[in-house]
């Protein structure tokens, strides 16, 4: 057979689909299949076959019809366009696609990825005879009120500068900036393309030591997480994985957000896509979608979108982290990509790992939450990546595959509990179960910044906290009335913590978002009430007493009565807290000498 310029399909089951032909087709090269061109990848190449994966809906292919390459592999479009833009799992736009065709993707729906007629007013920042490397800034685009996009030299490239057009309006293809590289022209515009598959390159990373703040008290005081790092959200049905994410994509103080719907249910995800173009930025009151990057891939689409879509997002996040930004992407959730891998590997006829997922899933995971980072950019600026991932255990149940493989990779673990879900406590993160290997590297930060004893109450709290947990498993066999006056002290101040302070409402103005110095006085407010009573429990006081006075739902009414602009009240509260346990302690101390 004489070579040619195509394959021929000669099997197909589902998306994976074999084909024969002499073209030497490369290693995760992008290819056009059948009549209708559906976009596909080359996923494994055998000696007298190509096996390659379909990222549309394969029904109707037929055998006989042809495959041709692309010559390279599966990219995507990085220019302006991008921020406040809805894409599926390969970045076709979304809205766009919907007016052409409806509500459904049309198969072989050929479309720009990203707008090429709009005009982008463009401010040049290099001229003739300037010599540029990689990643040097040529030209800034207001992308968004929130972003400027700053367009870069690509990691290809380097040399000097034969043309630069002048500040002006340009779409995304016209050619911008000329370099010269020895006898090579390159032709830069405000686009380019990049492998999903291929990290970015930078320069340097640096040291995780710069926390990422949530305003969540859960997050921020006992589990943080800094920025560049990785965080997973494993939890069941209902534990409020998508709300947690929502609120860490408002309130985040990373600049770009990245949200990655990955093989979610279609209300969940239609959830998604109507409530952010409608929040607004607590930054400057603008759109949310001023500054964030939807990528939906729901559970009835393709699986080998799915599988791709975790790649789109996180090139996307390097791309603005490229230009200095930090930039959060959120995936919900990786189980379902999970899956898809799951779903491609029976269809290859691998040979199956645990619960039938592929053997090579935690190298698929680490390729993932390896391309966080803070870093140092070639061009000099710093910008990061931080990754949180939500995970969907089957019936909760943490010690599945994906659940155990993601945490080989991430260094916080936010595990969401039913029970705590159930009861309306949200977050419904479980602080026996949770924890931060971040502690450590943010300590000296906290110090600086907000105050030196900082991660000290934090501990304090936590280990309040753990002493509960023991004391809960006693009062469960032989009830409360039984403990000694300092453990129902421990109970009732725990309780203080859980209602006061881990729990937060997501839809009251003052507790939404709360910054750290707060969070600092509400831990301040509540050591202080505790090492009191811990002084007044030997005179003979009950508990019950302290109770009934209510300084326990004062100390918990806190957060929505302080507001976050007044933290001064803190004194109040503290001055009027003390005088009601004065006044039972004279109570006493006079009944005392009454009886002597």
């Amino acid at each position: 057979m004489s070579e040619t310029s195509h394959g021929i399909i000669y099997g197909i089951n589902g998306p994976v689909i074999k084909v024969r032909g002499n073209y030497p087709f490369k290693m995760y090269e992008m290819v056009l299949v059948g009549n209708e061109k559906l976009i596909g990848e080359v996923i494994r190449v055998l000696e007298t076959e190509t096996i390659v994966q379909v990222y549309e809906n394969t029904t109707g292919l037929k055998a006989g019809e042809t495959v041709t390459p692309t010559g390279k592999p599966l990219t995507i479009k990085l220019g302006p366009g991008i921020i406040g833009n809805i894409f599926d799992g390969i970045e076709r736009p979304l809205t766009r696609i919907a007016e052409e065709t409806g509500a459904f993707i049309k198969r072989g729906s050929s479309m720009d990825n990203l707008d090429t007629d709009k005009l982008w007013d463009v401010r040049i920042k290099v001229k003739q005879g300037d010599t540029v490397k990689p990643g040097d800034i040529i030209a800034e685009v207001d992308e968004t009120d929130s972003v400027v996009h700053r367009i870069m030299v690509p990691p290809y490239v380097e040399g000097e500068v034969i043309e630069a057009l002048n500040d002006g309006s340009y779409n995304i293809n016209q050619v911008i900036v000329k370099v010269k590289e020895g006898k090579t022209i390159h032709s830069l515009t405000l686009v380019q393309d990049w492998p999903v598959r291929q990290p970015r390159p930078h320069k340097e990373r640096k040291h995780l030591d710069i926390p990422l703040i949530t305003g969540q008290r859960v997050i921020d005081t006992m589990f943080p997480i800094a920025k560049g790092g990785t965080a997973a959200i494993p939890g069941g049905f209902g534990t409020g994985k998508t709300l947690t994410q929502h609120q860490f994509a408002k309130w985040s103080n990373a600049d770009i957000i990245v949200y990655v719907g990955c093989g979610e249910r279609g209300n969940e995800i239609t959830e998604v896509l109507e409530d952010f173009p409608n929040l607004i930025d607590p930054r400057n009151g603008k759109p949310l979608m001023n500054r964030t990057v939807l990528i939906a891939n729901t559970s009835n689409m393709p699986v080998a979108a799915r599988e791709a879509s975790i790649y789109t997002g996180i090139t996307i996040a390097e791309y603005y982290r490229d230009m200095g930004y930090d930039v959060a992407i959120m995936a919900d959730s990786t189980s379902r990509w999970a899956e898809a891998l799951r779903e491609i590997s029976g269809r290859l006829e691998e040979m199956p790992a645990e619960e039938g997922f592929p053997a090579y899933l935690p190298s698929r995971l680490s390729e993932f939450y390896e391309r966080a980072g803070r870093v140092e950019n070639l061009n000099g600026t710093f910008g990061s990546v931080t990754i949180i991932g939500a995970v969907s255990p089957q019936g909760g149940d943490f010690s599945e595959p994906v659940t155990q493989n993601t945490k080989r990779f991430i260094r916080c673990f936010w595990a969401l509990d039913k029970s705590l879900a159930y009861t309306r406590h949200y977050p419904a993160i479980n602080w026996t179960s949770s924890y931060s290997e971040y502690i450590e590297d943010l300590t000296d930060w906290y110090k600086e910044n907000i105050k030196p004893d900082f991660m000290d109450k934090r501990t304090r709290l936590s280990r309040i906290l753990q002493e509960e947990t023991k004391l809960l498993d006693i009062v469960k066999l032989i009830g409360s009335d039984i403990l000694p006056e300092e453990q129902k002290l421990v109970i009732e101040i725990s309780r203080v913590i859980r209602q006061g302070f881990l729990q937060q409402n997501a839809y009251n103005e003052q507790d939404t978002y709360v910054p750290l110095q707060k969070q600092y006085l509400m831990m301040d407010t509540i050591l202080k009430l505790y090492d009191r009573l811990q002084k007044l429990i030997p005179l003979g006081i009950p508990v019950s007493v302290f109770r009934n006075a209510g300084v326990f739902e004062d100390v918990i009414r806190m957060k929505y009565t302080i507001r976050n602009d007044d933290l001064g009240a803190f004194d109040t509260l503290n001055e009027n807290l003390n005088k009601v346990l004065d006044e039972i302690e004279a109570d006493y101390k006079d009944a005392e000498r009454k009886n002597d």
